[in-house]
């Protein structure tokens, strides 16, 4: 296909693009997402167009780390924290639309809101912790965690790209 005169390129393609998945080529494969953003890094180092590639995590696996037990301290404990900093920020939200005495306002609400979403909150958490039943009596994180990393580029640029990377590999 020939360029018409006087017609102007398409944009590139960006990673957000879901049009994009089909012309693009695996350039890499990396175990650990710092390999991947190192390749990444040096393609754009060294000039390449890195808006054309995209860092894809593959094999999703949930990681949930139990971080200790859950009592009924700990569950009025973590709902007095989080009910504390919503009451802080209402409190001050508040405070700030007062026209008169805008910072005596502003924190004296801060704090009611404070104290009154910590109350709020141990006591909601509480009652959460109560109706389980002792189902889950422990407190834990959760992540999304890929087992592969592959970095893609548009078609029309991956064999450079690709001859990039086999530099980095040698330079290892």
């Amino acid at each position: 296909m020939t360029a018409q005169p006087g017609a102007t390129a398409p944009p590139p393609r960006h990673s957000t693009d879901p049009g994009t998945s089909e012309q693009r080529r695996p350039i890499g494969s990396y175990e650990r997402y710092s390999e991947a953003e190192r390749a990444v890094d040096y393609l754009s180092d060294n000039g390449f167009p890195v808006e054309r590639v995209a860092i894809i995590g593959s094999d999703v696996k949930l990681v949930e780390q139990v971080v200790g037990r859950l009592n009924l301290g700990g569950a009025a404990l973590r709902g007095a924290g989080s009910g504390a900093l919503t009451g802080l920020l209402i409190g001050w939200l508040f405070g700030v639309f007062n026209w008169f005495t805008p910072l005596l306002a502003a924190f004296t609400l801060a704090i009611y809101g404070l104290v009154f979403g910590a109350v709020i909150g141990a006591v909601f958490g509480l009652v959460v912790h109560a109706l389980q039943g002792g189902r889950r009596d422990f407190a834990s994180v959760r992540a999304m965690t890929p087992t592969r990393y592959e970095v893609v580029a548009d078609e029309a640029v991956a064999d450079e790209a690709k001859n990039l990377l086999a530099k980095l590999k040698e330079g290892v």
